[in-house]
This record gives C-alpha cells, sequence and structure tokens, in this order.
C-alpha cells in the first residue's frame, strides 16, 4: 500500500477518578491519535506515551514531533512497496522511540487489515473470543478510600485486582484488601520501579499475601537487581518496563529475572514484536499478560486482540470502558461475567464516533509527503 497522509489528533479524556501511581496522578486522559490514510484504506492507533515522560523517556509532544520529523518521511518514501511488516525495519535505525514507532505501524496495520476483510485477532494468533479482565487500582489517599473502589471493582465483575505500591503504601494496603476478601482473590502489586535494592526485605514481607506477583519493583534497567529479588522472595517477579523488545525479553528470562511479563504493545514497538515477546515467552514456559496504558476504545480494541493469544494465561488490565471514561470515543467495551469480547470485524474492530472525537479534541494537523 501507499501512504497518502497521516492525521495527528490530541484528545483530552476526562477520567472518572482520579489514577495514581509511584510516578503521577491524572485525572484526564491526554492522548494522540495517528489516523493514516493510505491508498486502500484508513487506520487507527493511539500513542501509548503520557503527557510527560514518567513512565518512560517518550512523551505525548515528543512522540508527534519525532513521527513528524523522521519517521513519517522514511514510510512515506516506500511509495507503493509499504506493509505493516516493513514500519519496523524501515525505522530500525531510529534508536528508541518505539511508542511513536508502535502508533504508525497500528495505524498502518488496521488499514492493511481493514482492506483484506481480516480481524487484528486473526492477524496475531488469538485462539480466544473473550479475555478474562483485572482492574489496577491507583494508590489512595486513605484505606477506607480504597476499600470502597475495591468493593466496587469486585462487584462488577472483575477477576483480578491489582493495587499499586509504593515504599509507605505497600504492606497495610495489600493485608487489608486481603484479609477482608480471602485467600481465593487473585491479587496483585505494581510498584513502576518505586524500590531499590535497599527494599529487598521490605518486599519480602509481601510474601505472606501469597499474591499473583510483584510488578516492576525496582528499576528498568536493573534486570540483575530483579533476578537477584527473584531468588530473595516467594512472590514472583514480573517485568513491565523492562521489557522492550523480544531479545531483552529472552535474556531477562535466562537470567531468572523475569518469572512472569507484561506486554505492553505501546512499550515494545508494536503488536508484531509482541507477538514475538508472547512466542519467546511461551518457549520458555514464562506466562504473559496484557497491559494498559489507560486506553480509549481505539487502543484498548488491539489490546483485547492480543490478550486472546494461547500464552496470556493471567487476567490482564483490559478493563471496560466504563472503568476509566464516563465517555468512550468508541463503543464502549462491556464487562460480562468478568471477561470482555475481542473484537471481531475488519482490523481494530471499532471505529471512532466522530462527534465524541470532536468534543474531546484539541488539535488536528495533517502530515503528508
Amino acid at each position: 500500500m501507499k501512504l497518502e497522509a497521516v492525521e495527528l489528533i490530541r484528545l483530552d479524556v476526562p477520567l472518572k477518578s482520579a489514577f495514581r501511581t509511584s510516578f503521577s496522578s491524572v485525572n484526564l486522559h491526554q492522548v494522540v491519535w495517528v489516523h493514516a490514510i493510505t491508498d486502500v484504506g484508513e487506520g487507527w492507533a493511539e500513542c501509548g506515551a503520557n503527557e510527560r515522560p514518567d513512565y518512560s523517556s517518550e512523551f505525548h509532544n515528543g512522540a508527534a514531533t519525532v513521527l513528524k520529523s523522521f519517521l513519517l518521511p522514511d514510510l512515506f518514501a516506500l511509495r507503493h512497496d509499504l506493509t505493516a511488516e516493513s514500519v519496523a525495519p524501515t525505522l530500525e535505525w531510529a534508536k528508541g522511540h518505539r511508542m511513536a514507532k508502535a502508533a504508525i505501524e497500528t495505524a498502518l496495520l488496521d488499514a492493511q487489515l481493514r482492506a483484506s476483510n481480516t480481524s487484528f485477532a486473526s492477524y496475531l494468533g488469538a485462539t480466544k473470543d473473550k479475555v478474562p479482565a483485572g482492574v489496577s487500582v491507583g494508590i489512595m489517599d486513605s484505606l477506607p478510600e480504597l476499600m470502597k473502589f475495591v468493593e466496587g471493582y469486585l462487584a462488577d465483575g472483575y477477576l483480578r485486582i491489582k493495587l499499586k505500591i509504593e515504599p509507605g503504601w505497600d504492606y497495610e494496603p495489600v493485608k487489608l484488601v486481603r484479609e477482608t476478601f480471602g485467600p481465593d482473590l487473585l491479587l496483585q502489586v505494581d510498584a513502576n520501579t518505586a524500590y531499590t535494592r535497599n527494599d529487598f526485605d521490605l518486599l519480602k514481607r509481601l510474601d505472606e499475601f501469597n499474591l499473583l506477583l510483584v510488578e516492576q519493583p525496582i528499576n528498568e534497567e536493573d534486570v540483575l537487581g530483579h533476578a537477584k529479588l527473584a531468588d530473595y522472595i516467594d512472590t514472583p517477579v514480573c517485568l513491565d518496563e523492562s521489557i522492550i523488545s523480544a531479545d531483552i525479553a529472552r535474556d531477562a528470562i535466562e537470567l531468572g529475572a523475569a518469572e512472569i511479563i507484561n506486554i505492553k504493545p505501546s512499550r515494545v514497538g508494536g503488536y508484531i514484536e509482541s507477538v514475538k515477546i508472547h512466542n519467546v515467552s511461551q518457549a520458555a514456559g514464562i506466562p504473559v499478560w496484557c497491559g494498559g496504558m489507560l486506553e480509549t476504545g481505539i487502543g484498548r480494541a488491539a489490546n483485547l486482540a492480543l490478550a486472546a493469544l494461547p500464552n496470556f494465561t493471567l487476567p490482564g488490565d483490559t478493563s471496560a470502558s466504563a472503568r476509566y471514561f464516563e465517555t468512550d470515543t468508541t463503543e464502549p467495551f462491556v464487562l460480562v461475567d468478568g471477561h470482555i469480547s475481542v473484537p471481531t470485524g475488519p482490523g481494530i474492530g471499532v471505529d471512532p464516533i466522530p462527534e465524541i472525537v470532536d468534543r474531546f479534541t484539541v488539535s488536528r494537523e495533517i502530515v503528508r509527503h
């Protein structure tokens, strides 16, 4: 296919409540969408970069800039030889910027699959038509507030609870949730790199709560530190920020640093690389699950297709639209009996609702060859 133009759309989508992690607190989902216009049709994608470079080194304005200045010119130059599969090798010269690369690759893959009447799920190799849904619970101002939210999510039917933690908000919240809801609750924690090698004894205290996993407890570059921690504690160590490619995943597994892996397509450069990480992990007997970046329906649809692959054996963060938004930008994803259905239509299987997109749009920019 030939890339004719790309529209970069900045949206501010209000969250139902503030979402706080160890690195930030947000009540507005500020995001860039990539709308690819090709000679075979159009495709949509959501860039996973935050407003600030807090989760990773990327941020949404920077991602838009690198797309305009460096990535898109190379893809325009391919003329009719462009495919979604050619994006990564074409842009390999550009160091990093995986979220920007993932966004354009996904938009082109959406256009390509819509043209061939193929769903994302089918293309990626999905084996399920619905996926079990977990929910991520942010850091709260008080334990009673935490309990109110957890009770509400369990009443909604979520099958797994993930608690964000940081030093000073870890042992007591986890203890309260475990004691209140019992040993059968699927419970895990996510530190987003908030701890150091000096905190191993503190993290070991969490062993008594029989958690599914502790996610990314220390710095993403300290893979060896995670291997040492995995030897020191009983709770399985899951890597998130550390895993940026299939090669890194393979190394982390061999070092014993990753007993479980969270795959976020935006973090690793796209869905094609995500499948490679899935396959590497599956071959090594390492389970994976699909994380999230507060995506609107455009990003959530593709994540659900990925989460339907066979080695995604743990509930992910692919929550219902109503978990985050009063109004989503597509037809909402709904939780039914703890699961969310995988879209079956061509491409990502959903379309933006124009009047809602217009309501949340901050700016639009068309980039042409």
